[in-house]
C-alpha cells in the first residue's frame, strides 16, 4: 500500500465517508444489510487473521474503515444493538474451532499409544509448563519491544523458575514411561487455536507460538466474543428496566387520574384541595382524556367511512351480479329463440321433402297406368285384327 492509500485509509477511519462531500461513497450506509457488522465493532476473524495459517480470505460483506468511523460517531448518540450480529457471526466461528479441536484430539487418541492415568496427567503437567513457559517467553518480548526492559527482565526470572519445574516434571515423566516410548513424539491440541504442541518443543517453538499472530488471534476473537456477551447483557437489562418504570409511570398516571376522576365526582361544584403539581397533573390528564376522546370520535368516523365504503362496493356487486344475470338471461332468450327457428325450419323442409314424395309417386302411378293402358289397346288391336283375319 502507498503512502497515499495509507493517510486515505487514515482520513477515513478518523472522519467517515463525508469528509470530501463524496456523495458516492454515501451510498452505502453502515445500516446497509451488505456492512459486516462485525467489522464496524473490530472483530471480524477475516481481518484478525487475516496472513496466518488459518487465513480465512475475503469477508462476503463489504470492509469499509470510513463505514466503522460513521458507526462510531452514530453509537455516541444512541445504541444500534449491532452488538448482536456481531455475537452470531462470532460464536458461529468459535463453534467452528472447537469442532476442529476435538477432531484433532481424536485423531491423536488413535495414533498415539495408550498410556496410563498416571503417566498421562505427568504428560499433561509437562504441556501445561511449556504453555506456561511460552506465554512469559511472549510476554517478555512484548514487553522488551515496548521499552520495559525492567518488567522484561522480571519476567525472564519467572521463566527460569518455570523451566525448573519443567525439568523435573520432565525427569518424572521419564521415570514413569519406558525409553523407547518416551523419545517417542507426544502431542497434543492447543485448546486455544487448534494447533499441535509438542512434548519435547524448545522455548523456542514455544515462544513462536504462544506470542505468534494466529494464537494471539484468537485469543483476540474469544475475548471480543466474552465482552460483546457481558455488553448485550447489559443493554437487554438497561431495557428490561426502562421497560418497567414506563410501566410503572403509566400505572401511576392512571391511579392519579382515576384519584382526579372521584375528587371530581365527589364535589363538583369546588376545586379539589391539592397543591400546585396536583393542578398541573389533573391538568395534563383532562388533555389526555379530551386527546383521547378526539381519537375515538376519529375512530369512529373512519368506521363509518368504512361501513359506507363497504355498502357501496356490496351495492356495486349487486348491480353487476344483477347485469351478469340479465345478459344471461338474454343469452338464454336468444338461444331458444334460435332453437325454435331452427325447429321450425327443420319441419318445412321434412314437409316438403314429403310433399315432394307424394309427387313422385304419384307421377310414378300416373306413369304405370298410362303404360299399362297403352299395352291394353294394343292388345285389343290386335285382337281386333285377329278377328277380322279370321272372319276374311
Amino acid at each position: 500500500m502507498s503512502a497515499q492509500a495509507q493517510m486515505r485509509a487514515l482520513l477515513d477511519q478518523l472522519m467517515g465517508t463525508a469528509r470530501d462531500g463524496d456523495e458516492t461513497r454515501q451510498r452505502v450506509k453502515f445500516t446497509d444489510e451488505r456492512v459486516c457488522k462485525s467489522h464496524l465493532l473490530n472483530c471480524c476473524p477475516h481481518d484478525i487473521l487475516a496472513g496466518t495459517r488459518m487465513d480465512l480470505g475475503e469477508c462476503s460483506k463489504i470492509h469499509d474503515l470510513a463505514l466503522r468511523a460513521d458507526y462510531e460517531i452514530a453509537s455516541k448518540d444512541r445504541d444500534l444493538f449491532f452488538e448482536l450480529d456481531a455475537v452470531d457471526h462470532l460464536e458461529s466461528f468459535i463453534a467452528d474451532c472447537d469442532r476442529r479441536t476435538e477432531l484433532a484430539k481424536k485423531r491423536l487418541a488413535e495414533t498415539q499409544e495408550e498410556i496410563s492415568a498416571e503417566v498421562a496427567a505427568k504428560a499433561e503437567k509437562v504441556h501445561e509448563l511449556n504453555e506456561e513457559i511460552g506465554k512469559l517467553l511472549a510476554k517478555a518480548e512484548q514487553l522488551g519491544a515496548e521499552g520495559n526492559v525492567d518488567e522484561a527482565q522480571k519476567v525472564l526470572q519467572e521463566v527460569e523458575k518455570v523451566r525448573s519445574r519443567k525439568r523435573e516434571a520432565e525427569e518424572e515423566y521419564r521415570n514413569s514411561m519406558p525409553a523407547s516410548s518416551f523419545q517417542q513424539q507426544k502431542l497434543r491440541v492447543c485448546e486455544v487455536c487448534s494447533a499441535y504442541l509438542g512434548l519435547h518443543d524448545n522455548d523456542r517453538r514455544l515462544a513462536d507460538h504462544f506470542g505468534g499472530k494466529l494464537h494471539l488471534g484468537f485469543i483476540q476473537i474469544r475475548e471480543k466474543l466474552e465482552q460483546l456477551k457481558k455488553t448485550v447483557a447489559e443493554k437487554q437489562e438497561k431495557r428490561n428496566q426502562e421497560r418497567l418504570k414506563r410501566r410503572e409511570e403509566r400505572e401511576r398516571e392512571e391511579r392519579m387520574r382515576k384519584r382526579g376522576d372521584s375528587s371530581l365526582t365527589d364535589a363538583p361544584g369546588e376545586l379539589p384541595r391539592g397543591t400546585a403539581s396536583g393542578t398541573r397533573s389533573r391538568s395534563r390528564e383532562h388533555r389526555r382524556s379530551r386527546s383521547r376522546e378526539r381519537r375515538r370520535r376519529r375512530s369512529r368516523s373512519s368506521s363509518r367511512e368504512r361501513k359506507r365504503s363497504r355498502s357501496r362496493s356490496r351495492d356495486r356487486d349487486r348491480r353487476r351480479r344483477h347485469r351478469s344475470r340479465s345478459r344471461s338471461r338474454g343469452h338464454r332468450r336468444s338461444r331458444e329463440r334460435a332453437a325454435k327457428h331452427k325447429s321450425s325450419r327443420d319441419r318445412d323442409r321434412s314437409s316438403r321433402d314429403r310433399s315432394r314424395d307424394r309427387d313422385r309417386d304419384r307421377k310414378e302411378k300416373s306413369s304405370s297406368e298410362r303404360r299399362q293402358e297403352s299395352m291394353n289397346g294394343r292388345s285389343d288391336s290386335r285382337r281386333s285384327e285377329e278377328r277380322e283375319a279370321g272372319e276374311i
